[in-house]
């Protein structure tokens, strides 16, 4: 292809140009594609995810955003179409997965072949894509602690695109799931093997605390803050409280790392108790997902139980890039179970 065609070919991509609303911050249009710079690919996207991450750019609360305009997506699943000079192991054609942290919206992007990870033919690029950050992320927290089958764990979120895979994976390991989500999605969360609570309305440490008389071994808990103490109250001796993300509702758009703030104090506070002593051997931990061998591994692990049929990605919604903003509405208003994914 000549430099000139090369030149005429245009992508379509979502632009995030501020803070605010879906519907009026995301635009979509078409850039020229890019070309593979040293040491990086250059792939066509299948499938993108979007995540509670975009929510939190959004509203200029993540804790390490990018400035604005710029193009969201955190994960893609796609086929690299150029291999750029120093790259060596890939080549045009491969498919392959990715975690750019934003960028992934687009149907072309560069980005470093060192990130890259295979992704078996045959898989469905929107069950592959759900596996990039949300599988990792479960796989990883699980395998991080000293769990055994018959084992109680509480699963904050059961219902979301993190929570359905930790539930999934956590009953395929053999231990017993509290997962927590509003009613209208308990059905959805008995069907993964969990027993539903609803996490409205107070209490919820005395309600677990029925189901689990002896507390919990472990709590995986997305929502940060004051949740971060009742998360404590449930676990049993040895127990373990996973804080991996941070809620920013009630936040002003641009307190950045105010949300955050919660669980870095808690972790350390608990850290230090731990060593006098003063902890019942609780322990508290903050897990953060990034590239590397160790996420490659956990990634084609879960690629083979998905081939199996061990795990089933919950997909909340297939959409056109055009359509964006109403995948990241569905989110914003808690109305998805699963993962809402973009086909370009």
């Amino acid at each position: 292809m000549s430099a000139g065609a090369r030149t005429a070919l245009r992508g379509a991509r979502v632009s995030m140009t501020g803070s605010g609303e879906p519907e009026e911050r995301l635009v979509t249009g078409r850039e020229a594609v890019p070309r593979a710079g040293r040491g990086k690919v250059v792939v066509r996207v299948e499938a993108a995810g979007v995540s509670f991450a975009e929510v939190q750019m959004l509203q200029h609360l993540h804790p390490f955003p990018p400035r604005f305009p710029f193009v969201p997506g955190y994960d893609l699943v796609g086929r690299i179409t150029e291999v750029g000079e120093g790259v060596t192991g890939w080549r045009a054609g491969d498919r392959v997965a990715a975690m750019p942290r934003y960028g992934a919206w687009q149907e072309y992007v560069q980005t470093p072949a060192r990130h890259l990870a295979p992704v078996p033919e045959g898989l469905d690029a929107a069950e592959a894509v759900a596996l990039v950050t949300n599988g990792v992320s479960a796989c990883q927290m699980l395998d991080r602690l000293p769990l055994k089958a018959g084992d109680t764990v509480l699963v904050h979120g059961a219902s979301g695109g993190v929570g359905t895979l930790l539930t999934q994976l956590a009953v395929h390991r053999g231990l017993r799931v509290i997962g927590t989500a509003s009613p209208a999605k308990h059905a959805a969360v008995r069907e993964l093997g969990a027993e539903p609570l609803d996490y409205r309305g107070g209490g919820l440490p005395s309600a677990v605390r029925r189901l689990a008389p002896g507390g919990v071994q472990a709590v995986f808990d997305h929502i940060g803050g004051r949740g971060l103490d009742d998360g404590w109250a449930m676990l049993a001796r040895g127990g373990t409280l996973v804080s991996f993300d941070s809620s920013v509702a009630g936040f002003r758009p641009g307190q950045w790392f105010r949300p955050h703030v919660p669980a870095l104090l808690r972790t350390g506070r608990r850290f230090a108790a731990r060593l006098l002593g003063l902890t019942g051997g609780r322990r508290m931990t903050m897990y953060y997902v990034k590239p590397g061998p160790a996420f490659d591994a956990a990634l084609s692990l879960l690629y083979g139980l998905l081939a199996e049929g061990v795990l089933t990605p919950r997909i909340a919604g297939r959409h056109p890039l055009e359509e964006a903003a109403a995948a990241l509405r569905a989110l914003l208003e808690g109305r998805s179970v699963g993962k809402h994914v973009l086909i370009p």
